[in-house]
């Protein structure tokens, strides 16, 4: 399963990468996400850095932490990460961006994809139901980031 959403943001990629890249931001935006921290004593992203995300899945529940390791990491243009079970992805780049300079600011696009399996074929309506609450997630998500970074000052 895979999706995406693209906001055009008035403003330098580079500042918005800056924004999202640092995970302890994503409860400022993300409606599931409501905290999140680095863990093994990082402080920034880059690849293989390590992360938790404390999630309210649905908005509803339950409650739980998901960690989760950086698989993409380039100032300005990309940052995604891997979120894990044990030290093994169950997904790639759930969340990955990418920031598109355009105009005279920035096509953000936010995507997801999961592991393709055989054995998750039979969950394909479950996950019809995942895909579209992950778009509408997402946008939201890129709607609020777009607000803070065209906000004056």
């Amino acid at each position: 399963m895979r999706g995406a959403v693209t906001v055009h943001m008035n403003a330098p990629a580079m500042d918005i990468w800056n924004l999202v890249s640092d995970v302890r931001n994503t409860g400022r935006f993300s409606p599931e996400t409501f905290d999140a921290e680095w863990l093994d004593e990082v402080d920034e992203p880059a690849i293989g850095a390590r992360f938790r995300g404390h999630v309210k899945r649905n908005e509803i529940g339950p409650v739980y932490w998901t960690t989760c390791r950086v698989t993409a990491c380039d100032p300005g243009r990309e940052f995604g990460f891997a979120v894990l079970v044990g030290e093994r992805a169950v997904n790639n780049w759930h969340w990955h961006y990418a920031f598109l300079p355009e105009g005279s600011g920035t096509d953000v696009t936010e995507a997801f994809r999961t592991i393709e399996s055989p054995v998750l074929r039979p969950l394909e309506l479950l996950g019809y139901v995942r895909k579209r609450r992950n778009l509408r997630d997402m946008r939201t998500t890129l709607e609020r980031i777009k607000t803070v970074v065209e906000s004056p000052g």
